[in-house]
């Protein structure tokens, strides 16, 4: 394989890469490195984990080095459809960056937005962002895109989506026409043509073929059970090997149950997807990338918003629970394992009624995987979950603090109260009044019709009472 100095990058950017372990070029680097450093409108397609990242990071960088960007006003946009990618891809480019004097910034929802209003008044080159929250900054007028110089969309096929791409029309159309536009993605389907024709300047096309990427062995396994407490079991017995898995489910609720039944059940596992603050989803991928000696978890229950841009080393299996509705999240999903050299398998769980839509799916993926009939206790899942991890008992749940009950006073302690209130109620209205003896009930009842004679041989006759 070529050099990242034989493809031109500059000896600076080359030491950052040498440094990291990385001095050889993939294929899709191969490919797309020369016409991208050469200023050319682009359109990548390579594989979940083929390299993509650093085939635009790397021009990205080598083009905008030697001239500051002014504050709001950056020269370089990345464009990526979750929050997950965007912090992976500006922890890619921030070596680069800072060996070339340049600085980087995220920009995306789910997090206060002062610290990003903050980063672009001080002045910031490159901008990592999510559309929806890029798009606020810019109708706020934090942000101008008139001097980006290149713009990068990353995972082209999920931004060319109906959701997104109104979003990245808008913000597309506000960077200059002369600038450069690079695309990238796993697949190049019919909707990336939308954005190409309409913002591409005769653009090169690069598609790395599957074999030459450099990746391990990908085993695709399809395992059908009986019914609904068969597939549980399952589940729970593919999640029990030592060596770090993500199991995907098509909702948040599932993601979240499911990862606290595992844990329950011994296995520590957390949860991601798009109910969970910023905040918790960097803890939870952080604990799920952390060594479990040193306090990580080996499971990661996910949505698909893990299943782009989600870079964990080591991810040895995963599990589709609910297969995906459409063959792309399964090919996106598939990626989380057996990237950039190491081997992985992918189990997809179904149920009969499944099985129709499951072969649909792994035809349109072209994948190629026979279904196997199998029970939870089958010899065939033991040898594929291989070692089991040890039992991890679960922590005791926090007790919530109630508040105290004041204690009922004592008999003499209420007498007292109660004859304090009388003595209180007793005193006089007026300063300087004489203090009133205490009466029983008995006497302020006897009493009672001689003061009401009182009053009335009081009031001046002819006096109407009133009514």
């Amino acid at each position: 394989m070529p050099s990242f100095l034989d493809l031109g990058v500059p000896a600076d950017l080359a030491a950052v890469l040498a440094a990291d372990g990385k001095t050889e070029a993939f294929p899709i680097q191969q490919d797309t490195l020369p016409d991208a450093l050469a200023g050319r409108d682009l359109l990548g397609r390579g594989r979940t984990g083929s390299g993509k990242t650093l085939a635009f990071a790397i021009p990205l960088v080598t083009r905008l080095t030697g001239v500051k960007a002014r504050p709001q006003h950056p020269r370089g946009l990345v464009l990526a459809p979750t929050r997950e990618l965007a912090s992976q891809i500006a922890a890619t480019i921030s070596p680069l960056a800072k060996a070339a004097g340049l600085r980087v910034t995220t920009v995306f929802g789910g997090v206060s937005q002062r610290p990003q209003e903050e980063a672009l008044r001080r002045g910031v080159d490159i901008v990592v962002a999510c559309p929806g929250r890029l798009e606020d900054l810019m109708k706020q007028g934090v942000v101008h895109l008139d001097e980006i110089a290149v713009t990068v969309l990353d995972e082209a096929d999920h931004m060319a989506d109906l959701g997104f791409l109104p979003g990245v029309t808008r913000i597309l159309n506000a960077t200059p026409k002369g600038g450069q536009r690079l695309l990238f993605s796993a697949t190049l389907d019919n909707g990336i043509d939308v954005l190409a024709r309409r913002f591409l300047s005769n653009p090169v096309s690069h598609e790395v073929d599957e074999a030459s990427v450099p990746v391990g062995e990908m085993t695709h396994r399809v395992l059908e059970v009986a019914d609904a407490d068969a597939k549980k079991e399952l589940v729970q017995t593919l999640a029990a090997g030592v060596g770090r898995r993500i199991l995907f489910t098509r909702t948040k609720h599932q993601a979240k149950k499911l990862a606290k039944v595992l844990t329950t059940a011994g296995m520590p596992a957390v949860d991601l997807h798009g109910n969970l603050s910023q905040g918790a989803r960097e803890r939870n991928l952080a604990a799920f990338s952390a060594d479990p000696a040193d306090g990580g978890v080996r499971v990661l229950v996910a949505t698909d918003v893990a299943a782009r841009g989600v870079h964990v080393d080591d991810v040895d299996l995963v599990v589709h629970v609910d297969p995906p509705a459409e063959h792309k999240a399964y090919l996106h999903r598939s990626g989380r394992t057996a990237r950039a050299g190491a081997a992985g398998t992918v189990v997809t769980v179904l149920v009969p009624e499944q099985r129709r839509d499951v072969k649909d799916l792994l035809r349109k993926a072209q994948i190629r995987a026979d279904i196997e009939q199998v029970s939870p206790t089958a010899t065939t899942v033991a040898k594929l979950v291989g070692e089991k991890a040890p039992y991890v008992k679960p922590a005791p749940k926090p007790v919530q603090q109630q508040p105290a009950k004041k204690k009922p006073a004592a008999q003499g302690q209420r007498q007292g109260q109660s004859r304090q209130g009388q003595q209180r109620q007793a005193q006089p209205s007026r300063q300087g009044q004489a203090q009133r003896p205490m009466q029983t009930i008995g006497d302020a009842v006897a009493a009672a019709p001689a003061r009401r004679r009182r009053r009335r041989s009081s009031r001046p006759q002819g006096t109407p009472t009133a009514r």
